[in-house]
């Protein structure tokens, strides 16, 4: 691998958040019976024609925005000619010379801490074709046409990526911004977002780029790493034992880690571009543009530089917390309630507790069963010394499973800390007591036995001793004091 340069450029499919067809009226929902939401446009019935979907049109153009795009005032749609079983018409409708977004770019986090901008080509309009079924059909596939006519946007990057966790990192940017726009809902294994990888591999040093092979199909984060992975060593492998790699499709087989050839690639005069005579050219005003761009969100970026700025945390944390807009509104829900002074204090257990639940569950954060007003309660028993922070997981686990607020599980459980000197005093000297040789070490100088009588005086009191009294006295104890 030192004497080789990877190089890699994705072309990434976002299925576009409309409720109908980019070019009819038929309905987009997952997960209906087949063939039964594909209308006669989208089954290429003779004579119907099609009619531009505005929303999918909207969305194209907010995203353009997003990654400081130049919006193309004329675009023009185009047929794509090949011929597949779940493609009705024969062609596909989408965008070639004229895209309706141009040039953009956005930047990732590499794994050492450093930034890079990786550029985006284009990102143009165009429809999804159907999908061949083959499970339970024995010696025959089946076609669902419903798919068919779904709206993509197709975002192709600058070969600009290196490795294969580069390249994740740049889908995963990708992936959380659509979802931020609200322009996909980014459901991989329903195929809302999804990848082709181009891969070449270069003798590290040459300018000129490999022959590169193009994996199809690619709907996880783990799939692109692998398949990349497995691509490259294989193109470094066949170079390197006298071959030589072919321009090619290939397919990345999870099951046995390893991408197999389709077909040869084809090159764009092999699809017969032609402007379709059934659509005008679509023509978008500044006045649309501006429009859309008043309804941009906060983005991802600029939502962790607020929250590391206006809260004083790291650069780790406020992009963990801006992750999804859902999150970052829930971290800012639950500062609100215990005061941006214990921002640090929402932020680990948003990040902690909450997330560990979460995952745990498979839930999304919109469906947590702690709302952000109730762990700022919670939060608050902790801030006032109401109880202690290993308490309040305890606490927190049972609101999690029983659905209560944080006070009421305190009452009924006593899990009140004791704050009082006095008692927690006499909970030390008995422990002193019963350890007479374990206090004598510990005069004597080791010093790590602290930890000990912490523990029992910890398990005399139910872990319920306010820790910082509790350190301060037992200091004050074995010292003679």
């Amino acid at each position: 691998m030192m004497d080789w340069e990877v190089v890699i450029g994705l072309e990434i499919h976002a299925q576009l958040a409309t409720r109908s067809k980019i070019f009819s009226g038929a309905a987009t929902a997952y997960g209906a019976p087949p063939n039964t939401q594909a209308c006669l446009v989208d089954l290429a019935y003779p004579g119907v024609l099609p009619v531009l979907n505005a929303e999918a049109v909207r969305m194209a153009v907010k995203f353009g925005l997003a990654i400081g795009a130049q919006i193309s005032e004329r675009s023009i749609f185009a047929r794509k000619n090949y011929f597949y079983p779940d493609l009705p018409k024969g062609y596909q409708i989408s965008q070639y010379e004229q895209p309706v977004v141009g040039r953009g770019s956005i930047t990732i986090a590499l794994d050492d801490g450093e930034a890079k901008t990786i550029g985006i080509t284009r990102a143009h309009l165009e429809e999804d074709a159907g999908k061949s079924l083959h499970e339970g059909l024995a010696n025959a596939s089946g076609i669902d046409l419903n798919r068919a006519g779904t709206p993509l946007l197709e975002i192709v990057s600058e070969p600009d990526m290196r490795s294969a966790k580069e390249a994740v990192a740049y889908m995963k940017k990708l992936h959380m911004l659509v979802r931020y726009l609200e322009i996909c809902d980014g459901n991989m294994q329903e195929g809302s977002f999804r990848c082709d990888a181009n891969v070449s591999v270069r003798p590290r040093g040459e300018r000129k780029f490999g022959t590169r092979a193009e994996i199809k199909n690619l709907n996880s984060f783990r799939f692109v790493e692998k398949a990349i992975q497995h691509e490259v060593a294989r193109q470094i492998d066949l170079i390197e034992s006298g071959g030589h790699v072919v321009q090619e499709t290939r397919l990345y087989d999870s099951d046995k880690d390893e991408t197999r050839s389709m077909r040869s690639k084809e090159e764009a005069n092999d699809y017969r571009y032609f402007p379709d005579p059934d659509l005008l050219p679509l023509a978008i005003d500044r006045e649309f543009i501006e429009a859309v761009r008043t309804t941009l969100p906060e983005l991802p970026d600029q939502k962790a530089a607020r929250f590391a700025s206006a809260f004083q945390l790291s650069a780790y944390d406020a992009q963990v917390l801006s992750a999804s807009r859902e999150m970052g509104a829930y971290f800012e829900a639950v500062v609100e309630h215990v005061g941006a002074a214990q921002a640090k204090l929402a932020a680990n257990w948003v990040m902690g507790e909450l997330s560990s639940a979460l995952n745990r569950d498979g839930l999304e954060i919109d469906a947590t069963r702690v709302g952000s007003r109730s762990l700022g309660g919670l939060l608050q028993r902790i801030i006032d010394g109401t109880i202690s922070g290993k308490i309040a997981k305890e606490v927190f686990e049972a609101m999690w499973s029983e659905g209560r607020e944080a006070d009421a599980i305190i009452e009924a459980k006593g899990l009140r800390q004791i704050t009082d000197d006095g008692a927690i005093a006499r909970a030390i000297d008995t422990v002193i007591a019963a350890n007479p040789q374990q206090l004598a070490d510990y005069r004597a100088g080791k010093d790590k036995l602290f930890g000990f009588f912490v523990g029992q005086v910890m398990k005399a009191t139910g872990g319920k001793a306010n820790p910082a009294q509790l350190n301060a006295l037992l200091k004050a104890k074995l010292g003679g004091g």
